[in-house]
């Protein structure tokens, strides 16, 4: 067996997601709560002009899901209590020895390094249930990990960050080795990009310190998209500047320098808790579109979305409003997994 991880940008079967339920992350507002059963709606409708879409249940939650979601959006029960589809789900890989199949590694999901206030039981089962779904080969791991703390340009190379696969509350025995040796049989990669750290506000107690898919993305061999924020004000200035730096001096699988676009953050520094983390580099690629993040800021919202067309040739930008997702801990590419098509 030879698994890989395709690139985002190949041709895929569908997109899956998960539907909010209540919880911690949801939040016991019922204004906000329906803020973000809205959210999470408008981007499953918008992924669905492009590929189909599947959206997990849990029962509790099914007939809210029908009516909002219609009948375009087919729905699968099961218990859910986290519902960050890329992180409690399976990552999708395929065979280059074996064309035509479809393989889905299941990590071990721990609420992102066990925190006090997270429970995962339910959605630590998600990524065996979506693999048999799927009717892709099921490939265990014991790495706890999480889709959105990798990134890979389906070439070999692989982003991830320091303070999330060596996190001593998800992987306490783990060495840099030992992490990379997992990504290589499991996502077929030869080569990893450790970035020193990830946003800041990722690092509060409802944080996932340090998902790569907040900082970076590959849009193509070569080259990556970085995460800027251009305000000396905010403490992600630094950071920016940091990961810049640090990623001036990493080369790709091939042995490249990267060409690094610079993904502008919002203008907005603050919200009621603090320094925003508000990313444009958190998007979804579709089959001929890129699902992006808006942020209720008109100018840098269409800023993003012409860098996100140039990077995207031949895509078409759509920018959802996800304030409300946001405001729980992630973006588009949080709460969405694509599934290649096999032999793509």
């Amino acid at each position: 067996m030879s698994w890989r991880m395709p690139a985002e940008t190949v041709e895929h079967e569908r997109t899956w997601m998960a539907f909010p339920r209540p919880g911690v992350t949801l939040g016991d507002d019922a204004a906000s709560a329906d803020e973000a059963y809205a959210a999470w709606t408008a981007v499953a409708h918008a992924v669905a002009e492009f590929e189909p879409v599947t959206m997990v249940v849990d029962p509790c939650e099914t007939a809210r899901a029908r009516n909002l979601l219609g009948s375009g959006i087919e729905l699968l029960e099961a218990p859910l209590d986290e519902f960050w589809m890329r992180d409690v789900g399976p990552t999708f890989v395929v065979d280059d020895e074996r064309p035509g199949v479809l393989g889905a590694v299941d990590w071990i999901f721990n609420g992102w390094g066990a925190p006090a206030w997270a429970e995962w039981d339910k959605s630590a089962r998600i990524g065996a249930f979506v693999a048999e779904a799927s009717g892709a080969e099921r490939i265990p791991s014991l790495l706890v990990n999480e889709g959105g703390a990798i990134h890979v340009d389906g070439a070999g190379t692989v982003l991830v960050t320091e303070t999330v696969q060596l996190d001593a509350g998800r992987n306490p025995y783990a060495t840099r080795e030992l992490v990379e040796a997992e990504l290589a049989r499991t996502l077929g990669t030869s080569n990893t990009i450790w970035f020193p750290r990830g946003l800041t506000r990722d690092y509060e107690d409802f944080g996932t310190r340090g998902h790569v898919d907040m900082i970076a993305t590959l849009p193509q061999p070569g080259r990556i998209l970085l995460h800027q924020q251009t305000n000396p004000e905010h403490p992600d200035f630094e950071v920016s500047r940091q990961l810049r730096e640090f990623l001036s001096g990493q080369t790709d699988a091939a042995g490249r320098p990267f060409e690094i676009v610079d993904v502008p953050a919002p203008a907005t520094l603050r919200d009621d808790d603090g320094f925003v983390d508000w990313s444009y580099v958190n998007h979804l690629v579709v089959n001929g579109g890129v699902i992006a993040c808006g942020y209720d800021d008109e100018r840098a919202d269409a800023a993003a979305a012409e860098i996100l067309a140039d990077a995207y040739p031949g895509r078409r930008v759509v920018t959802v409003p996800v304030r409300p997702v946001i405001d729980r801990g992630g973006a588009i590419h949080c709460i969405t997994q694509q599934q290649p098509r096999v032999g793509a």
